[in-house]
């Protein structure tokens, strides 16, 4: 590439200390389709003949169908993807392939294929938290009658069912699709046409390139367009902030499938066993989503570390970016993928969550609710019921075993039916607020997600 400038060949060490190709030679359909679209533009500008645009296009369609076949050989010695492409394009068809880097740098040019790369990906994982979302829609809804305690500082707070809960993840998906959309306003912006970092003198038509790879819009600061890297910030953002909601659920399923908890079963097909226990059946899929969403923080850790001190405009250091950014984006599709599939296999034993929601402690904010709408302000009211769970637990008796009587000691106004609010039926029920989680509610936006995702 520069041996016009040099009188030595590169270093065997520093050609393997460099090269990227090892890794980014997976943004080659982005490469080829975006020298083709450079192509028309040079034939524009005249800096082509169309018989050479034509020999070109074919070209690197030729080129992509050898790689997509297995048949193109990767060469370290040629740095990346975009050299090897570009080289071999020559081989094939001479001066002509040589000419379709005019204008062009390939500063600008991986700033094409990342973000082409990022729009497709960014796609791409859409569409899987769109199949978790169903999977946890489906889950809910084969255990519909199913309650469990909610709890608050992992210790059981009030009744909820089952639904509800995740329903809750259901709801941090959505965010992180809204989030992972939202990107793409970033994204899409087409840097092609920045050259190094100042353009060029050779005018094409940027426009026309943005309209071949259905770039809504172009960049307009040269300097900005090749070092550029907040979408991909954004994104890896985005996905680490997915794999945190993923590594919440998780935990909840690592505990839920403890013999202490009991709460649900994993199918045979998603858990593993032990070397050395016959009895084990473990949860790997959730505690390795919950290990991988550490890769995935590191990962957007490291490119906001590697991107603080660069000067303007390109650094060698960007080559760095996309590691990280193939990474996650590779964890976060298989991890959305076998959690998908796990929680499709899950079982609720409704039995061992109704023998938790039995506990009567779990009513006491109703029975507080119970005193304020007799019209004792609430403050009181919860020094009441404070009162009457210390008793209770003193007693060692239930709230449904204590007599009217034992409830008036504490306060007066308590009448007959306070036994009624003693179940966890009634209670939900009760629940009616929007977002709160009564049947009617939870059935409720279950249709309602079950409509919007078409599941």
């Amino acid at each position: 590439m520069w041996k016009g400038r040099f009188s030595q060949p590169t270093s065997a060490l520093v050609q393997r200390y460099g090269e990227s190709v090892s890794f980014d030679h997976r943004l080659y359909p982005h490469d080829i389709r975006g020298s083709i679209a450079q192509s028309k533009a040079l034939l524009k500008a005249g800096i082509i003949t169309a018989e050479e645009q034509s020999a070109i296009e074919n070209g690197l369609n030729g080129i992509l169908a050898d790689i997509q076949n297995g048949k193109f050989e990767w060469r370290e010695d040629l740095e990346d993807v975009h050299m090897n492409i570009e080289s071999e394009l020559t081989r094939r068809i001479g001066a002509a392939g040589a000419k379709l880097h005019t204008g062009r740098s390939r500063n600008d040019q991986v700033a094409l294929d990342v973000r082409m790369y990022c729009r497709e990906e960014v796609g791409q994982i859409i569409a899987a938290l769109r199949e978790m979302q169903r999977s946890l829609v489906e889950c809910a809804e084969r255990h519909p009658n199913a309650v469990l305690p909610g709890y608050t500082h992992l210790q059981r707070g009030q009744p909820v069912l089952f639904g509800h809960h995740l329903l809750a993840y259901i709801e941090m998906f959505e965010r992180d699709v809204s989030r992972l959309s939202d990107s793409l306003k970033r994204i899409n912006v087409m840097p092609l046409g920045s050259g190094a970092l100042a353009g060029s003198t050779i005018l094409l038509d940027r426009e026309l390139v943005a309209k071949e790879l259905e770039f809504p819009a172009i960049t307009q600061n040269s300097m900005d367009a090749v070092s550029d890297r907040d979408y991909v910030a954004e994104v890896l953002f985005a996905i680490a902030l997915c794999g945190v909601h993923l590594s919440r659920l998780s935990e909840d399923v690592i505990l839920w499938v403890s013999a202490e908890f009991g709460f649900v079963s994993l199918s045979d097909a998603h858990t593993t066993g032990s070397s050395l226990m016959p009895q084990k059946k473990n949860p790997d899929v959730a505690e390795l989503t919950r290990g991988k969403t550490g890769r995935l923080v590191g990962n957007l850790m490291s490119l906001l570390t590697l991107l603080k001190g660069l000067p303007m405009t390109y650094n060698r250091d960007l080559q760095e970016d996309k590691e990280p950014l193939f990474d996650s984006v590779d964890t976060i599709k298989a991890a959305l993928a076998v959690f998908a599939e796990m929680m499709a296999g899950l079982t609720v034993k409704e039995d061992k969550t109704r023998a938790a929601t039995s506990d009567p402690m779990l009513l006491a904010t109703d029975l507080a609710d119970y005193v304020v709408k007799k019209g004792l302000p609430f403050r009181q009211g919860h020094e009441v019921i404070g009162k009457l769970v210390a008793f209770s637990i003193a007693e060692g008796r239930s709230f449904s075993e204590l007599t009217l009587d034992e409830y008036r000691q504490f306060w007066t106004g308590f009448e007959q039916d306070v036994f009624a609010v003693l179940d966890v039926e009634t209670a939900l029920k009760a629940r009616k607020n929007p977002g709160a989680p009564s049947p009617d509610n939870v059935s409720a936006q279950l249709q309602r997600w079950r409509k919007a995702l078409g599941a």
